[in-house]
C-alpha cells in the first residue's frame, strides 16, 4: 500500500465501529418495546408484518387514467360503507405506497382507505426521460384531484400525507377544496429551508467520523460512494426509521426508489438530508393560514422533521392539533403502529359526516 493510499484509507468510515455508538443513552428502539395487547385491533405484534393482510376486508386495485399516463391505486374496504374514506399520499417525492400500507389497517373499523403510487413511481407510469421541469408540485396536485374524481369521492374525503405527501397535502388544503373534511400532515416540514437547516443540526449530533464522511463526499460529488451510503444509513437508522432492520414494506419502497429515482433526484436530491432538487426553495409558511380543514399534525421525537420544521403549521392553521410520538422518528406508523393508528382514527372519527 502506498503512503497516499494509506492516508486515504485512514479517512474511510468504519461503519461497524460507529454502530456501537449510535444509540443515544436512555432511548429505546422499537425492538426494545414490549408487544402490545393483541386484543386491540391496532395492536403491534413484532412477529407479524406491520401491514398484514386482512382476511375480512376487500382490496381492489386498478389504474386511473391521468392524461396520457396511468395512476395505480388500491382501495382497502368499501367506498360505500358510510364512513368518510381516507386517501393516503406517500412521500418522496418518488417513493411508493408500500411503506405506508399500515394505514390500510384502519379499514378494519369500516373506513375505506385509498393508497396510490404517484406518477413516476411504483406501479404507476414511469417517465425516466422527463427532466426536472416536468416534475412539479402542480403536476402531483392535479394527479391527486384526478384520482379523487375518478373514484367519485371528491365530494367527501380525508387526506393524510407523509413527508412530501404532507407537503402536497398542505398545498391541497390551502386551495380549500369543498370535499376535504379533515387533513393529516404526518412528519412533514412547512418549508425546505427549515428542513435543510434542521438536517444540519441533526448531522452535527452524529459521530464525528460519520459527519465528516457525509461532508467530504458531498463536497466531492461522490454521494454514491459506499462510504457515503454507510454514513447515510446511520442517519436513517436514527431519524428515518428506528425499526432496524427495516420491515419488508419499508424495504420495498427503498428498493423501488433505487430502481427508478427520477422523481426523487429531480425534486429532492440524493437522499433525505442533502436537498438540492427543485423543491429546495419550497415553502408554505406564509400560506398555511389559508387551510380551513381541521388538521392533525404528527411527528416523532427523533424525527428528521423536527419540531422547528412543523411549528409553522401549528402556529398558523386555525383548527389544529399536534401529536408527537415519543418512541418514533420519521415513521411512527411503523415504529409505534398501535398508538399512531389510534390517534389518526380517533381524529378522523370526530369529523365523519
Amino acid at each position: 500500500m502506498t503512503s497516499s493510499a494509506a492516508s486515504s484509507d485512514r479517512h474511510r468510515l468504519d461503519l461497524n465501529s460507529v454502530r456501537t455508538r449510535r444509540r443515544p443513552r436512555g432511548v429505546a428502539f422499537v425492538g426494545d418495546i414490549r408487544e402490545a395487547d393483541t386484543q386491540n385491533p391496532f395492536a403491534f405484534n413484532g412477529a407479524n408484518l406491520y401491514c398484514a393482510p386482512m382476511a375480512t376486508t376487500t382490496v381492489v386495485e386498478g389504474f386511473a387514467p391521468f392524461g396520457e399516463w396511468q395512476t395505480w391505486y388500491r382501495v382497502t374496504g368499501d367506498l360505500h360503507s358510510g364512513k368518510t374514506p381516507l386517501v393516503v399520499v406517500h412521500g418522496g417525492p418518488g417513493c411508493t405506497h408500500d411503506y405506508v400500507l399500515a394505514l390500510a389497517t384502519l379499514a378494519e373499523t369500516g373506513r375505506p382507505v385509498v393508497h396510490y403510487d404517484q406518477l413516476g413511481g411504483g406501479r404507476s407510469t414511469h417517465l425516466p426521460e422527463r427532466g426536472a421541469d416536468f416534475w412539479t408540485v402542480q403536476l402531483f396536485l392535479d394527479e391527486l384531484e384526478n384520482l379523487l374524481t375518478f373514484l367519485r369521492i371528491n365530494y367527501r374525503y380525508f387526506l393524510r400525507g407523509q413527508t412530501g405527501g404532507g407537503m402536497r397535502g398542505a398545498e391541497h388544503g390551502i386551495r380549500q377544496p369543498a370535499g376535504l373534511r379533515a387533513l393529516v400532515i404526518s412528519n412533514s416540514p412547512a418549508s425546505m429551508a427549515l428542513w435543510a437547516s434542521e438536517a444540519k443540526v441533526l448531522r452535527g449530533e452524529l459521530d464525528p467520523e460519520v459527519e465528516a464522511a457525509l461532508d467530504r463526499h458531498e463536497a466531492d460529488g461522490t454521494t454514491s460512494d459506499p462510504e457515503y451510503l454507510a454514513a447515510q444509513q446511520v442517519y436513517y437508522d436514527l431519524h428515518v426509521c428506528r425499526v432496524v432492520p427495516n420491515p419488508p414494506e419499508v424495504v420495498a419502497t427503498f428498493e423501488k426508489l433505487e430502481e427508478d429515482p427520477t422523481v426523487y433526484h429531480a425534486m429532492n436530491g440524493p437522499n433525505e438530508f442533502f436537498c438540492i432538487g427543485s423543491l429546495r426553495d419550497w415553502s408554505v409558511v406564509d400560506r398555511v393560514h389559508q387551510i380551513t380543514a381541521p388538521t392533525l399534525l404528527c411527528s416523532g421525537r427523533f424525527d428528521e422533521a423536527t419540531p422547528a420544521t412543523v411549528q409553522p403549521f401549528f402556529d398558523n392553521i386555525a383548527d389544529v392539533r399536534w401529536e408527537i410520538f415519543e418512541n418514533s422518528s420519521h415513521m411512527p406508523f411503523v415504529e409505534e403502529p398501535e398508538h399512531y393508528l389510534e390517534v389518526v382514527e380517533g381524529f378522523l372519527a370526530e369529523h365523519d359526516q
